[in-house]
């Protein structure tokens, strides 16, 4: 009976906390996010609007660069290294993908890799970049877009851009070894908590669908992994090690031994999912060792 009473108690005090939550209005960005935005510019997609940020950057290098983000983010992740990222790059492009950052969040949507990565072609049309060398760098979610556009580079596909060189980061490129949150479970999978929480995290999660790119990865593994394992352009991973959702040693021992060829950069063990965010030096280090390597 107490316990009946306790429920009842939680109910009704969350009720009313949750009516309060869903009113609350958009909060103002931030001076920087603010500056970030005002900074960037959109194309259209079909009929989405679709936010980048395109800078020129160093003189004498005609080298490209494309930047892929993470879950549930956007092209912001990239603030702390952008400066030295245009300091050796020529051009400097990066997204956000439907349904994140500022660009169009349709709700009732099927959102996919497969139309991320056609997004990102169809931005490099836009640019008149679709037949010149890019590099791409990726985070998390963003790696898998990136092994649909090199399996679709290797494949020779109708469209397809031209890469000239990966960087991988903490992503869940191994279906085996990726541990998702406990939220993006319930999220994933359709709980009954599922539209409370997706209304309740609105600023992330604007369909549940989204969230069907884990279901994605394990239904195309062999696709996606396979694309690393035949690669042909030089490939390289920056690894936080102490990152929950692919954890250590696990996910990297697996890293080298399906993709040999590949090189990796280890940061300190402190450093977890976000590298570039959590330790943007030695993650700007890494990568401009490897770009410079070839």
């Amino acid at each position: 009976m107490q316990m009946k009473e306790w429920w009842i108690q939680v109910g009704l005090l969350t009720v009313p906390l949750i009516a309060v939550y869903l009113h609350i209005p958009t909060p103002n960005l931030s001076p920087t996010l603010y500056t970030w935005r005002s900074s960037g510019t959109f194309f259209t997609f079909k009929d989405q609007h679709i936010f980048y940020q395109d800078s020129q950057g160093a003189v004498g290098s005609s080298d490209i660069l494309v930047l892929l983000h993470g879950f549930p983010t956007s092209s912001y992740d990239w603030y702390k290294i952008w400066e030295g990222l245009t300091q050796r790059f020529h051009r400097v492009i990066a997204l956000d993908f439907l349904g994140f950052g500022f660009s169009d969040k349709p709700r009732l949507h099927r959102y996919s890799i497969f139309e991320q990565a056609s997004i990102v072609e169809a931005l490099m049309k836009h640019l008149g970049l679709q037949n010149q060398k890019v590099n791409l760098l990726s985070h998390d979610y963003g790696d898998t877009v990136a092994q649909e556009l090199l399996y679709r580079f290797e494949s020779n596909r109708t469209g397809h851009i031209v890469i000239n060189s990966l960087c991988l980061s903490n992503g869940g490129i191994f279906p085996e070894t990726h541990h998702p949150r406990f939220l993006q479970k319930l999220l994933k999978d359709g709980s009954l908590l599922s539209p409370i929480l997706t209304r309740l995290m609105n600023y992330f999660f604007f369909s549940k669908g989204i969230l069907q790119y884990l279901n994605q990865r394990k239904r195309h593994r062999d696709r996606w992994v396979g694309a690393l394992a035949t690669a042909t352009v030089p490939l390289h991973l920056i690894y936080g090690p102490l990152d929950p959702v692919n954890p250590h040693p696990e996910f990297l021992e697996l890293y080298t031994k399906l993709l040999p060829k590949s090189t990796v950069s280890v940061l300190d063990d402190h450093i977890s999912h976000y590298p570039q965010l959590e330790d943007p030096m030695g993650f700007l280090n890494a990568y401009l060792n490897f770009i410079n390597s070839f």
